[in-house]
C-alpha cells in the first residue's frame, strides 16, 4: 500500500510528512511526498527540524517530487494547501489542513513537525483499526 502526502511546492509539510510516515508507517503503508510544482530544494528549516527532531538528514535521502513521478498510490493526505490542492487519485484522502511554517522561524516548523507525527500516527492507528475503508478501485486516472 502507498501513501502520499501532496501539497503544491513539494518542499516543507510534505516533505515532513514523508520522513515521519518512512519512520512510523512503514509496517503499513510505503510513503512518498510530491506536488503540482517543485522548488529547487527542499526548505533549509524543515531539514534542519527533521535532523533536530529525528537526527535524519533529508536533503540527502529525499528531493522534490512531482505528483506525476509517483506510483499508484492508495492513501491521499493533502497538507492543507491554502488554495486548491492537486488532486491524485487514490482509494482514501484526507485533508490535514496543516498552515505552511514557511517564513515563521525554527518553533513554527517544530510545531508542524509535532503536529504531523500526532496525525500519523492516528492514520496508522486508523488503519489498523480498520476505520478506513478503502474503496475497492481506483478512480480512472
Amino acid at each position: 500500500m502507498g501513501g502520499n502526502f501532496i501539497c503544491v511546492h513539494n518542499s516543507c509539510r510534505s516533505q515532513i510528512a514523508e520522513t515521519i510516515g518512512k519512520l512510523y508507517a512503514k509496517d503499513v503503508f510505503d510513503s512518498y511526498s510530491a506536488g503540482t510544482e517543485i522548488k529547487s530544494e527542499i526548505n533549509k528549516y524543515a531539514i534542519r527540524t527533521i535532523k533536530r527532531l529525528y537526527d535524519i538528514d533529508i536533503s540527502k535521502t529525499q528531493h522534490a517530487k512531482l505528483i506525476e513521478d509517483l506510483p499508484e498510490i492508495d492513501i491521499v493526505i493533502k497538507m492543507g494547501c491554502n488554495v486548491t490542492c492537486p488532486f491524485l487519485p487514490s482509494r482514501y484522502e484526507e485533508d490535514w489542513g496543516i498552515e505552511d511554517p514557511t517564513g515563521k522561524g525554527n518553533e513554527a516548523f517544530v510545531t508542524t513537525a509535532e503536529t504531523i507525527e500526532r496525525k500519523m500516527k492516528n492514520l496508522i492507528k486508523k488503519i489498523g483499526n480498520r476505520e478506513i475503508k478503502l474503496k475497492n478501485k481506483m478512480p480512472a486516472k
